[in-house]
């Protein structure tokens, strides 16, 4: 049957980027974004491409395993219009997209997925990931090297380990089908809202109950008040719930919203050099799909940077260590300087250092035993000298003795 609930559409280039090379649809059972890459003109054809072969999948499926059957073969048939589109025009070679998609068949949500864009389920004031980026820190994260948090500032972060593109007319797909139910929110999107947008401000957002519009709107400006480094596409849909569908008519944002989206576009004038085709953007693509060679290098290089930063690390914790060390001799030997006046067990006796103690570590020791007996000394002196009394210097210590032996004699 014919999906219930709402939905909603949106695309922008962001601050940085000189033209949008995404793509969404939102529709009465498809749902998709594609993050296009591969230069000024082969990024928007490639997501286009993605669009124009998968809104053919918009209508009712008998079962959820059909429609899963449906994508995976539009998906293969998209990589090959890529292959064909570059045929034409060699100067596209390099291009590809993203793609995560959600069909909607009665009670199930059937989902493909390929590359970095993400698919959200926001349940129960619960958000939850439901692809798995196919991306080179995302195998960092999963074989333990580095931590989730960390691949958010990955250098690598963009490189793609699976793209729908123009090198692989089988591309390997994640395809998967999920219960869904009323009161489900998902959400569909490109790296532009993923990677400058956490999780923790998307959950409040979606938990805002506003209808998916207005939801995308104030997502969408989140990222552009995180600086929009990148292209943003939201797509928002709400099983059921309080906002009805405004109409049946599908949106379609981006890049294939455009009539010449989905066109070849003509060369670009460049300087061609006997190393390669000078690139036609003003804007360098931000990631793409390496090779083999590539990949090793990559993790060569990570584990170089791992080293460097457990060297980081172990330096400044030496220096640190260091710093404390010579701020504690400095500070005892500044207790060194100081004197005061006490008591051993019968006699008056000259301490060097300070009164206090670090623990088990005293800061003073007997510096000289006057031999002036404690029982001598009136019952309030002995009382004081018991207490000790502060000098501030040696010589102050022994006027302060002396001080003493005086008034026994005056007695």
């Amino acid at each position: 049957m014919v999906f219930q609930g709402s939905s909603a559409a949106l695309s922008h280039t962001g601050k940085v980027r000189g033209n949008n090379q995404d793509s969404g649809y939102s529709g009465s059972n498809l749902f998709v974004v594609a993050d296009g890459m591969g230069g000024h003109a082969g990024g928007d054809v490639a997501s286009s491409i993605a669009i124009d072969r998968l809104e053919g999948l918009d209508h009712t499926y008998d079962t959820p395993a059909e429609a899963e059957r449906a994508l995976q073969r539009a998906l293969t048939a998209a990589a090959g219009a890529l292959i064909d589109t570059v045929k034409i025009k060699p100067e596209l070679a390099g291009m590809g997209t993203t793609v995560c998609a959600i069909i909607m068949v009665d009670e199930y949500a059937v989902i493909a997925h390929i590359g970095d864009s993400r698919i959200y389920l926001y349940r129960d004031d619960a958000l939850t990931q439901i692809t798995t980026d196919h991306t080179f820190v995302q195998r960092l994260v999963d074989s333990g090297r580095i931590t989730p948090e960390e691949a958010r500032y990955h250098p690598r972060r963009s490189v793609l380990m699976r793209v729908l593109g123009d090198m692989d007319a089988d591309p390997e797909v994640d395809t998967f089908i999920m219960p869904t139910q009323p009161g489900d929110r998902w959400l569909l999107c490109s790296d532009g809202l993923s990677g400058v947008v956490d999780d923790a401000h998307t959950a409040k957002t979606l938990g805002l109950g506003l209808a998916p519009g207005r939801t995308a709107d104030v997502l969408l400006k989140h990222a552009l008040d995180a600086g929009a480094p990148d292209n943003v596409t939201i797509v928002i849909v709400d099983v059921g719930g309080q906002h009805p569908l405004v109409s049946g008519t599908p949106t379609i944002v981006g890049a294939a919203s455009t009539p010449k989206g989905v066109e070849v576009p003509l060369a670009r004038p460049g300087r061609v050099s006997w190393l390669h085709l000078t690139r036609q953007a003003a804007n360098e693509p931000t990631h793409f799909e390496p090779d083999a060679e590539y990949l090793e290098e990559l993790i060569e290089e990570d584990r170089r940077r791992g080293r460097r930063r457990r060297i980081g690390w172990i330096a400044g914790l030496i220096l640190v260590l260091a710093l404390i060390g010579a701020a504690l001799f400095g500070a005892y030997q500044w207790t060194q300087t100081r004197y005061f006046v006490g008591a051993d067990e019968d006699t008056v006796v000259i301490f060097r250092g300070i009164q206090q103690s670090i623990g088990p570590i005293s800061l003073s020791s007997p510096y000289e035993d006057t031999g002036l007996p404690l029982s001598v000394l009136p019952e309030f002196e002995r009382q004081v000298v018991q207490g000790t009394i502060s000098a501030g210097s040696l010589a102050d210590a022994e006027q302060i003795v002396d001080q003493l032996r005086q008034n026994i004699g005056g007695d």
